[in-house]
């Protein structure tokens, strides 16, 4: 049985784990979220894009984009999506 108000540090202790490598699990943890977190922001990014050189293509000009990155970055949709 674990007391939860014991101390991670003491818990690692007991369990025999360095600590080091619980700060290590968890900083894998939250690089492992950012990372999924950036490719949804760039999948949304994606679809945006598209949405709005379907809907109102001179809006591009307006963003700083050519036509051609923005086909660029469209292609990079998945298949189902394009």
């Amino acid at each position: 049985m674990t007391n939860t108000f014991a101390s991670t540090l003491h818990q690692a202790a007991r369990r025999g784990t360095l600590v080091g490598q619980a700060s290590r699990r968890r900083y894998g943890l939250a690089s492992l979220r950012n990372t999924i977190a950036a490719w949804r922001q760039r999948a949304r990014f994606r679809w945006d894009l598209k949405r709005i050189s379907e809907a109102n293509p001179h809006l591009i000009d307006d963003i700083g984009l050519t036509r051609q990155q923005v086909d660029e970055e469209i292609a990079k949709l998945p298949f189902w999506q394009r």
